[in-house]
């Protein structure tokens, strides 16, 4: 079917609207931009810039995606933003473009962004993570799969959430988040393991168990972080998922991986 239009919306000349698209009164959508199959923007919600929306998104009232970088680092060019399927983003929600001229802020698929959101320039997120209400992440942060971040939650610039991490409401992330685990507090301080989230998942009791002695080698034995590395890289679990991805995470970061809990 062709896409739906109100007559008080705005479609620039040059958007492209693939079919069934639905577009609300008084939502806008730019010059550049490409909306896949399905996707509906209700009233107000604007999409602009060099931004490309997969197959059935949904964008509520006043969300902005594809806006201008706010790095005072912009010079000018085309940087844009690449979203995947299925995404959700709630009233209020901003996603901005990257800084440089072909670089693109990503967003996978099957993600939930709720009201007053932001995610910003440069990010680069996986898909099934979850925003919480007013959440936000700066510059250059990335999130892997299967995250929660809860509400009022801040991320540094430069950040990474390891896949199936949590952060807890109203916590400020300043180090890197690694995968599995639970951090809370301002600044965060990693808790515990997201069993919760692991089972839900399908995680076997096996593997929460590798978990469990990942967190153990990293929080409670009390190793430096370069001996805890060492300590997992020689275990007799090395070799399975669980180990080489926190193993994998921990060596590609640039801001260190979070404190524990005292």
């Amino acid at each position: 079917m062709a896409a739906t239009i109100h007559p008080t919306a705005i479609i620039e000349p040059g958007a492209e609207l693939g079919p069934d698209v639905a577009v609300g009164a008084y939502a806008f959508v730019g010059a550049g931009v490409k909306l896949g199959a399905g996707t509906k923007l209700h009233h107000h919600a604007s999409v602009e810039g060099n931004t490309e929306l997969g197959a059935a998104c949904e964008v509520f009232p006043y969300a902005c995606l594809g806006g201008k970088t706010q790095d005072l680092k912009f010079k000018g060019g085309n940087p844009g933003v690449r979203i995947g399927e299925r995404n959700v983003f709630r009233e209020y929600t901003t996603v901005h473009a990257a800084t440089f001229d072909g670089d693109f802020t990503r967003i996978g698929s099957d993600n939930v962004f709720l009201a007053a959101t932001h995610v910003a320039h440069d990010c680069v997120l996986g898909n099934r993570i979850i925003m919480s209400n007013g959440a936000v992440l700066a510059g250059h942060v990335v999130v892997e799969d299967h995250v929660v971040i809860g509400g009022y939650g801040g991320v540094h610039q430069f950040c990474r959430l390891g896949a199936h991490g949590m952060l807890s409401a109203c916590a400020k992330l300043v180090h890197d988040l690694p995968p599995y685990c639970i951090a809370d507090g301002v600044p965060a301080e990693v808790r515990a393991i997201n069993k919760v989230g692991l089972e839900r998942h399908g995680f076997t009791p096996e593997q929460i168990d590798r978990v469990k002695q990942i967190y153990r080698i990293l929080y409670r034995d009390g190793l430096n972080r370069t001996q805890a590395l060492e300590k997992l890289a020689a275990h007799p679990a090395a070799a399975t998922d669980e180990f080489r991805h926190l193993l994998a995470f921990a060596q590609a970061g640039t801001r260190g991986l979070a404190p524990g809990a005292r």
